[in-house]
């Protein structure tokens, strides 16, 4: 038997649901689909939707201030606009973005950035559609 299965949605556990929801549709201007009291965000992304879900109450610490997510997940965002002036334009919304990279015989430029809760995001263009500087 062979399982075939679309990617419908990745979810990410975060504290704040309400910043990255924020975050997400401010910057990125993605639609909201669904949402339930601050715990719950359903954001439509294209072909996927992102899924921000707080993270259990035990691993809260309102005591605390905001914390950064060490985790191994990078979500990739192909855009079809120059990555330079979106990473300018990113920089001046104080998103963390790394510079601009590319590989040996690998046609997309990429760049990292970081979500306020340290998730991971890279946004990705085709070289066939800018020239890098």
């Amino acid at each position: 038997m062979q399982v075939k299965v679309n990617l419908d949605t990745i979810i990410l556990y975060v504290q704040n649901v309400n910043t990255l929801k924020s975050f997400y549709t401010s910057i990125f201007s993605f639609s909201i689909v669904e949402e339930f009291q601050s715990v719950w965000a359903l954001l439509e992304s294209g072909s996927c939707k992102i899924g921000l879900h707080q993270i259990g109450e035990k691993y809260l610490n309102k005591s605390k201030p905001a914390f950064k997510f060490d985790n191994n997940t990078k979500i990739v965002f192909e855009i079809n606009q120059d990555i330079n002036e979106i990473r300018s334009y990113l920089l001046s919304q104080h998103v963390q973005m790394r510079e601009i990279k590319t590989f040996d015989d690998y046609n997309y430029w990429l760049c990292d950035g970081e979500d306020p809760e340290g998730n991971m995001f890279q946004l990705k263009q085709a070289k066939f559609n800018q020239t890098q500087n």
